[in-house]
């Protein structure tokens, strides 16, 4: 702890309006480079949320506000603007006030998102390098979103920034095809039922399940491809 502390210390000499904390994702099956550390030496899932706890305290004490999962922001910041008026957004970079739905991705590996769906560049640089000096598209491999995908990205995505998914609010935005998700819903506060409320409109966080957003929010996604691994969450 005496480490991160450190950490916190610098950066908070540096007086930001906006912090965001993010915890490692060690996926050696990813990055070939991270097989070179010792899982054994890695914090597991009690002492990762210890630290993340110690450290948002740190935090709160020296003046933020925390913003979702993992953001902090100054009183009177934008960000926290948005999130005292119910408008905020998050996107691949994280929380955001920005309402706009295209996110134009730079670089190889990079992911671009369209009102259509998304678009991913070439992973491997020499390939990106070779597509845009032949003055071609950089785009490898893309997903054109569906009706369901969108309504299930929403309610992500509300369930992330609000820590509640309000049925009302998806039916504004996407009109009756907005009850695909009820079952959804259901199910997910029958599983997480310690931590979830559910009265058949809107699906609540209780306060001592802030920290599973991103694991309850995994009920929603329809996609998962057999035999993908993730980091554990955090």
């Amino acid at each position: 702890m005496s480490r991160i502390n450190d950490t916190i210390d610098k950066v908070l000499s540096f007086a930001p309006d906006r912090i965001a904390l993010f915890g490692y994702a060690h996926v050696p099956w990813v990055f070939k480079r991270q097989k070179l550390i010792d899982e054994a030496a890695l914090p597991d899932d009690l002492a990762r949320f210890n630290l993340a706890t110690e450290v948002a305290k740190r935090f709160a004490d020296a003046g933020f506000t925390a913003i979702g999962i993992d953001h902090f922001a100054r009183p009177g910041d934008t960000l926290d603007m948005a999130h005292q008026n119910g408008r905020l957004r998050r996107n691949f970079q994280g929380y955001t006030e920005d309402s706009c739905q295209t996110l134009i991705g730079l670089g190889a590996s990079s992911i671009s998102r369209f009102p259509s769906g998304y678009g991913q560049n070439a992973p491997a640089t020499a390939a990106y390098k070779q597509r845009i000096q032949a003055g071609q598209f950089a785009g490898s491999r893309g997903y054109i979103l569906t009706q369901e995908d969108h309504i299930r990205a929403r309610a992500i995505e509300l369930l992330m920034c609000d820590f509640e998914i309000d049925l009302d609010v998806l039916k504004r935005e996407f009109g009756d095809q907005a009850a695909l998700v009820r079952a959804v819903l259901r199910r997910i506060s029958t599983s997480f039922s310690e931590f979830v409320i559910f009265d058949g409109r809107r699906m609540q966080i209780h306060p001592d399940g802030r920290a599973l957003p991103r694991i309850i929010a995994a009920g929603l996604v329809q996609h998962v491809p057999e035999g993908i691994k993730y980091s554990r969450a955090s």
